[in-house]
């Protein structure tokens, strides 16, 4: 089975001014981004991670570098453009405050399914990337891969979405922070989902999940891993 921690990357200064940062260049962590990161990689410092697949925006790889730097044997950080934060079009670099008054807002938070960016890419086209990245690199590592994914909220949302499976007019109700960890179990009997935007929990417990049998089936799907 696959696990996979999904990372969101650390504040920027246009999470912290309220600009949809998007694809823009040159958009870096601050200064408590970076303490979020750092804090992030002591979590899973615990956890040997096969892989580190990012999205190749600066405040993603960022955060990637610093979970390589907890690591004891620290992986390679492996670029995949699937994983980039959405592509916003018209939209990008502009303040939310303004963005909240048009009307597609107001679609984006109701029926984000039926929503395409101005000379942007649709909601479903992002999460479909996303997916096929996360089972492209499940088949790639191996089954028993323990891995991390360091990406953006709305990608993040959408990949969760899929494995809680709600339909992606659902994912607004999911949170994800920066920094936040959620983590999410692929199997050949289906999709656990271990964790949602967890800030500060013990992740050493995840540490033994290789080297623990799999007891699958058991009443309530558990996995005899708590």
């Amino acid at each position: 089975m696959s696990l996979v921690f999904l990372v969101r990357h650390g504040r920027t200064q246009a999470n912290a001014s309220g600009i949809l940062a998007g694809w823009t260049p040159g958009v870096h962590l601050d200064e408590q981004g970076e303490a979020q990161a750092r804090a992030a990689a002591e979590r899973l410092s615990p956890v040997r991670l096969a892989a580190i697949v990012s999205s190749p925006l600066e405040r993603t790889v960022q955060t990637a570098e610093a979970l390589a730097l907890g690591q004891r044997r620290p992986p390679a950080i492996e670029l995949d453009e699937r994983l980039g934060e959405c592509r916003y079009g018209e939209w990008t670099n502009r303040p939310l405050k303004d963005l909240a008054k048009t009307a597609l807002w107001r679609t984006v938070q109701e029926r984000p399914s039926a929503v395409t960016f101005p000379e942007g890419e649709s909601l479903p086209e992002m999460q479909a990337r996303a997916l096929a990245a996360v089972h492209d690199w499940n088949a790639r590592l191996g089954e028993r891969a323990t891995y991390a994914m360091v990406s953006h909220g709305d990608v993040i949302k959408a990949i969760l979405a899929d494995a809680l499976g709600a339909h992606l007019d659902q994912f607004q109700r999911i949170v994800v922070d920066p920094a936040s960890v959620s983590v999410v179990r692929y199997g050949p009997r289906g999709v656990q989902v271990l964790h949602v935007n967890d800030r500060g929990s013990d992740l050493s417990a995840f540490a033994r999940t290789r080297s623990r049998r799999s007891v699958e089936g058991t009443v309530g799907g558990g996995s005899g891993e708590r």
